[in-house]
């Protein structure tokens, strides 16, 4: 299905969306450095072809995703776009298939999925992350 605008003004908008980088995860990347966390950003999922994961911190195998709204089909905001209705319906639904498949794939190799969505406290965020990362590097201390 090749994607169609309804009309110029919808695709001049859509084409200026971030896709990486938005205001929430700069403001937890933000947060999570100051409290001395490292990590790397938008790395490939290991397996699987163009997808990256937002944040990861690599030897703990965590992966953090900033999941927008409305294109991954947040159940307290999403909206459905009436122009080209059909069309959207599968589109985001191909998007929450994917983060489903993502998830388990990177699951099933032993990784700490956490993905969080755009409207959630940035300071919330930091600190469920800080508390996963605790938690992995408490574990990994233990297996020694």
């Amino acid at each position: 299905m090749c994607p169609t605008a309804s009309s110029p003004a919808v695709s001049a908008r859509m084409s200026r969306q971030a896709s990486r980088d938005t205001a929430q995860e700069v403001a937890v990347r933000r947060l999570l450095h100051a409290q001395g966390l490292r990590y790397r950003l938008h790395v490939p999922v290991p397996g699987l072809p163009r997808r990256t994961t937002d944040v990861v911190f690599g030897r703990l195998k965590i992966a953090v995703y900033f999941d927008g709204c409305f294109w991954h089909g947040c159940p307290e905001h999403a909206t459905s776009p009436r122009a080209n209705s059909a069309w959207w319906r599968t589109k985001l639904d191909r998007n929450m298939a994917r983060d489903r498949e993502t998830t388990e794939h990177l699951g099933a190799r032993g990784w700490l999925v956490v993905r969080f969505w755009e409207h959630e406290e940035a300071g919330e965020v930091a600190r469920q992350i800080a508390l996963a990362v605790e938690g992995r590097r408490a574990s990994s201390r233990r297996r020694r």
